[in-house]
């Protein structure tokens, strides 16, 4: 039922996010909504109650701070309470939040911070011994150049101000507590008349995920299409009021958040994080699994999902079965969920018969309304389906994946642009040009491969090379073989671009995989 300024009083009701967090603090009360678990030492709980009073008082702050809707505020956090909280505090005041990931090394993250505009950053101080304040100081060191928290930085031109907590903050890097001190003069009755202008339309939040090219890419999603995706979810999923869900993948990434935190967020289910995620693990979507993994997923309960993106908030398909044989990477799709249009492709976005291979395309209500700062041409048709790059074959109506389009490589679940590494790669001493490709393997979808071709008289030490790179890629960019090449081996099209395929086919040769 609804209440004045667009409250709501049941959470699976809720369009926009403000009133999701009301909703379910008013339903839920002292009930814990966020538990994070560590190895050692005492949980940290924060219930849904907790959730609500603590986030506006954040956003009271961001108010005072002169925070508004459609600003970009963006803040790095692992899987805790705190994310819950930061997440809530932007959103519910209709300002979007920009979660970054906790893998990102220095020059990843001068590349996020300025693709994505932001205004505002929030930082955790620390997290698997990984200080991110003598991060975000190494990405920007004109951080620690002057004493002016009010920022002018050139690399990050829109960058503004930076929060975070613990001792020893550089001057230009304030207190997160200084937004406490602020919230206190913005009344409730002005955060709950901002609360009510934030409409299902407005953006609520925007993912980085790798792009076809070295910039980072940022993907949309509006309120009312997350809170769908939310209920639809809580239905497939079946979480329970009171039922603990281990977050088994980062928040940061659309399946953290919309597989695990929204819909535990709306029926009252705990959320249970731990340091430690999946990101990383061989059980991830898109890898090609063992017979054992296969055996394990097999017994867990259904939905058997299949394909899914940051895209379209999610996974969007799913089987009657596990697996079909000769299929290996996902679940058959035999129903695709509601609101989605799919269609299977050629080249000129028509159709393919029964027996075909085509490009799969996705549009509806939950499908991402554009990228930040790219022309919607690139990525859509004329006619509003977004080019997903997963090549599909069509057996009645049954849809099998079959491998992705394009250049685009997937390592252990995770996407790797290979121009990034590639660019990275070729600011090293002694490297004139870098190769990267993904070959096939049976554990991480994908192995990252680097044919190198070493500038005149330069020796190459790999060791060294793969030391400089886990300083500036996440671990899951970097390379796990390489090859030395001479410019003349270098496979070369009539176009004179470089033959990516035939790349592929020399560097599985020369590495024993072909």
């Amino acid at each position: 039922m609804s209440k004045p300024n667009g409250a709501v009083t049941d959470p699976a009701s809720a369009e926009t996010f403000p009133q999701l967090i009301r909703a379910a603090a008013a339903a839920y009360g002292d009930e814990p909504a966020v538990v994070f678990r560590p190895e050692d030492g005492p949980d940290w709980v924060m219930s849904f109650r907790e959730l609500d009073d603590k986030s506006a008082e954040l956003a009271r702050g961001l108010i005072a701070k002169g925070v508004g809707k459609g600003m970009r505020v963006g803040f790095i956090s692992g899987n805790n309470p705190d994310f819950a909280m930061l997440l809530a505090a932007i959103s519910r005041i209709g300002a979007i939040a920009i979660p970054i990931s906790t893998l990102i090394r220095s020059n990843e993250l001068v590349r996020v911070l300025r693709q994505s505009d932001v205004h505002g950053l929030i930082v955790q101080r620390e997290l698997l011994g990984k200080d991110y304040v003598e991060r975000i100081c190494e990405a920007l060191p004109e951080l620690l150049e002057t004493n002016d928290p009010d920022l002018r930085i050139g690399k990050t031109p829109f960058l503004r101000w930076i929060l975070s907590t613990g001792d020893a903050l550089p001057p230009t890097i304030r207190d997160l507590s200084t937004l406490g001190e602020a919230a206190a003069s913005v009344s409730e009755e002005l955060l709950t008349e901002i609360e009510s202008e934030v409409h299902p339309t407005d953006q609520m939040v925007e993912i980085y995920t790798s792009g076809s090219m070295a910039l980072p890419k940022g993907v949309k999603h509006n309120h009312g299409p997350v809170m769908f995706r939310a209920h639809y979810l809580r239905g497939m999923i079946g979480p329970k009021r009171g039922q603990e869900s281990n977050a088994m993948l980062p928040m940061f990434w659309v399946g953290g958040m919309m597989m695990y935190l929204m819909p535990n967020w709306e029926v009252g289910a705990i959320t249970v994080c731990a340091e430690k995620t999946l990101n990383n693990s061989r059980v991830a979507m898109g890898s090609v699994l063992s017979d054992d993994d296969l055996a394990l997923l097999s017994n867990q309960p259904k939905p058997w999902w299949g394909l899914g993106m940051s895209e379209t908030l999610g996974p969007y398909s799913y089987g009657d079965e596990f697996r079909a044989e000769g299929y290996p990477v996902c679940a058959p799709m035999d129903h695709f969920a509601d609101r989605y249009d799919v269609r299977i492709a050629d080249e000129n976005d028509q159709p393919v018969g029964d027996g075909e291979i085509g490009e799969l395309q996705i549009r509806g209500y939950p499908v991402t309304p554009g990228l930040h700062k790219i022309e919607r041409e690139g990525y859509f048709t004329p006619d509003g389906y977004y080019h997903t790059g997963d090549m599909c074959l069509v057996e009645g109506t049954r849809v099998h994946f079959v491998g992705r389009n394009g250049d685009m490589i997937k390592a252990a679940g995770s996407n790797v642009s290979p121009a990034e590494v590639e660019m990275e790669m070729q600011a090293l001493e002694g490297v004139h040009n870098a190769y990267v490709v993904g070959l096939p393997d049976k554990e991480r979808g994908q192995l990252v491969v680097a044919a190198v071709v070493p500038r005149e008289g330069a020796k190459l030490d790999f060791t060294d090379i793969e030391a400089q790179l886990r300083q500036k890629l996440s671990s899951y960019k970097v390379p796990r073989a390489y090859v030395e090449i001479t410019r003349e081996e270098v496979p070369m099209l009539h176009s004179n671009k470089v033959s990516k395929r035939l790349v592929e086919k020399m560097m599985a040769e020369k590495l024993g995989r072909a």
